[in-house]
């Protein structure tokens, strides 16, 4: 079930409802060496329901308090979100985050998604979105499915080609993340941008 199409209340009732019983599984023999990882692989699936409504709920508070001002006076705010929609993905996202002309976000979007190691980022697309978004900046966002955060020759040219071309349309690149497990790098605090 696909919870990002429910609404605030229908998710918090979801949360809330009462587990559905199921038939307990039975229990493994102590000899056999994969009983171990049938049980993990046999989680309930209301536990994964659950988890992922409440990661759904976390995401709505967090970009709530994105669109209270400019998200640039917290970055922190932004980080934690950023985190929290890339935890446990394990194929490369790039995100684009359109800021109006005060850093107030207007809409945040998944615009490419890619492999384990790599994402292909079409500048050209980019720059249509932020025009119908009507952006005065935005910030550039992509995961790293293996938790390292050095950003790669690729990142830095991508980071340079997107921000000229944006440039062009007076829409400004203001910061590039990247996230590994529940760190983020900044390209702005690194000196990259």
């Amino acid at each position: 079930m696909n919870v990002t199409h429910l609404s605030s209340a229908e998710l918090v009732s979801e949360l809330l409802a009462a587990p559905v019983r199921q038939a307990p599984l039975p229990l493994p023999c102590a000899c056999d060496a994969a009983a171990t990882y049938q049980a993990v692989e046999h989680a309930p699936p209301e536990l994964a329901h659950k988890l992922s409504i409440a990661r759904e709920l976390l995401l709505r508070d967090m970009r709530a308090k994105m669109l209270d001002g400019p998200v640039m006076a917290s970055p922190k705010v932004v980080k934690d979100w950023l985190c929290m929609y890339c935890a446990g993905l394990e194929h490369e996202v790039f995100l684009v985050l359109y800021l109006d002309a005060q850093h107030v976000l207007i809409e945040a979007e998944e615009m490419f998604r890619g492999t384990l190691t790599q994402t292909s980022v079409y500048p050209r697309e980019v720059v249509k979105s932020a025009l119908a978004h009507n952006a005065a900046s935005v910030l550039l966002a992509h995961n790293h499915p293996s938790g390292q955060l050095s950003p790669s020759r690729a990142d830095e040219l991508l980071t340079q080609t997107l921000k000229s071309s944006l440039m062009m349309v007076d829409v400004r690149v203001l910061d590039h993340f990247i996230v590994g497990g529940d760190r983020v790098l900044s390209f702005a605090e690194q000196g990259l941008l």
